[in-house]
């Protein structure tokens, strides 16, 4: 599980082009979004490699 993590972001950005694109909102408007993306999935990755070093026996 851990080692396909690092799709998380690439698939919420790509949603987020998506629905951008399918809105016709210009990419400079929904930057924000994809920060929000990156913030999150920095917090997820770096909870599951907490969760793993306390839980390694």
């Amino acid at each position: 599980m851990f080692r396909v993590l690092f799709l998380l972001p690439i698939l919420l950005c790509i949603g987020w082009f998506w629905f951008l694109r399918s809105n016709r909102i210009p990419l400079k408007q929904g930057k924000q979004g994809f920060i929000y993306i990156l913030v999150f999935s920095s917090f997820v990755l770096g909870f599951f490699t907490l969760m793993i070093q306390v839980t390694k026996t």
